[in-house]
């Protein structure tokens, strides 16, 4: 399971300045400039929790490194497929298929079991599961 700690050392190694700021309507954000460079904004940590913030950072990271930003005045740009490429990266980068199989392996057979194992909430786990099995983040056709 991939800590906090990795997240913010990832950000940091790519130069993404992980800026702690209260965000209480978004929780989390990245932005890209003209030139390339991303930044993150975080809620305040006291204000959540530090799984939320794994998977907050796990996922604007996603945005950051597959260059998944989308504009909400452009009519042609699809929001979806931006937050499901960082989704994806989230889900990669804080649970391995391997260790999902092991964790299964365990007897950790429920999702909200599983989420609690892994330190994600339900629906992220939901969406982890998906993607492993199913190949989508789909988790409302199949959960």
């Amino acid at each position: 399971m991939t800590q906090l700690s990795t997240l913010y050392q990832r950000a940091e190694q790519l130069n993404i300045p992980v800026l702690h700021y209260p965000l209480p309507l978004t929780g989390s954000l990245s932005c890209m400039d003209r030139a390339g460079n991303c930044a993150i904004g975080l809620d305040l940590p006291h204000r959540r929790s530090r799984n939320e913030l794994r998977v907050r950072l796990a996922h604007e990271l996603g945005h950051c490194v597959t260059g998944s930003f989308y504009n909400r005045w452009s009519p042609c740009d699809v929001r979806r497929l931006h937050e499901n490429r960082a989704d994806k990266y989230a889900v990669h980068a804080l649970i391995s298929p391997e260790e999902l199989d092991e964790a299964v392996a365990e007897g950790h057979t429920e999702p909200w079991d599983l989420a609690d194992y892994f330190g994600v909430d339900e629906a992220f786990l939901k969406k982890a599961v998906c993607l492993y099995t199913y190949g989508n983040l789909a988790a409302e056709l199949y959960f």
